[in-house]
């Protein structure tokens, strides 16, 4: 079992800071703080500390830095162009980590045979303001599992894990997890698919932030835990259907 936070990074190197036009606010919506909590449901964690807003890790290499606001929900990220050099060391961060993490599922795949992730993210539903309504829930599950890039033999661990989240006592009542709603998957998921279709099943799985106010980035402490719980509670499910495939 690994658990991967792509998102929950807000660290920006010093060359950088200076050449956002981003309110640091605004970058902080944007990424996914508390997703590292998450990961200590698994006993690998992978935990990316960098901003998304200085390299994208969830994104293929020519769209890992955002250029125009149609990269980034509409908002301007940088005063200027970036400089050639700034840009490739932004993607030379990627590239590491992609190497990173391929050395990391190959040695364990080599000493448990299958592997499964689950890759943590969340999800607004409250952009147009603090005092706006929230977005339609019938469009924005709590739960969002995009399943786009998997290889079909991972059906029944990915329908064993929807069915126990949905089936956990949650508090407010069981969560509404559902199916490529919101998001399919991104291209982390796209690459896992890619690089290991047989031996590592990666379950992209997006919160809303339900759990948080997104305007303040202050968490409720009591929906924060008991997320950690409700994960916690798909992984004897998952760990049988993995071993009867």
């Amino acid at each position: 079992m690994v658990a991967v936070a792509l998102h929950d990074g807000h660290d920006v190197r010093e060359e950088v800071a200076p050449l956002f036009a981003i309110p640091e606010a605004d970058r902080l919506r944007e990424e996914d703080p508390f997703t590292a909590v998450w990961t200590t449901i698994a006993p690998t964690k992978v935990i990316a500390r960098r901003s998304r807003f200085e390299v994208d890790l969830n994104r293929p290499r020519e769209k890992a830095v955002y250029r125009t606001p149609a990269d980034a929900w509409g908002l301007t990220v940088w005063h200027n162009p970036l400089p050639h050099d700034v840009l490739k060391r932004s993607l030379a961060i990627r590239a590491e980590f992609y190497d990173a993490v391929e050395q990391l599922l190959t040695r364990l795949v080599d000493q448990h045979g299958r592997v499964v992730i689950y890759e943590l993210h969340t999800y607004n539903h409250h952009r147009l303001g603090p005092d706006a309504p929230f977005d339609d829930p019938q469009l924005n599950p709590q739960v969002n599992l995009g399943t786009a890039y998997n290889d079909p033999r991972w059906r029944p661990v990915l329908e064993r894990f929807m069915r126990d989240l949905r089936e956990h006592e949650f508090p407010g009542g069981k969560l509404d997890v559902r199916e490529n709603i919101k998001f399919e998957g991104g291209y982390f998921a796209q690459w896992i698919g890619e690089r290991f279709p047989n031996t590592v099943c990666n379950l992209c799985i997006e919160f809303k932030k339900f759990f948080m106010d997104e305007w303040t980035g202050v968490p409720d402490a009591v929906l924060l835990a008991a997320i950690t719980t409700a994960l916690e509670s798909t992984l004897p499910g998952v760990l049988e259907e993995l071993d009867q495939l």
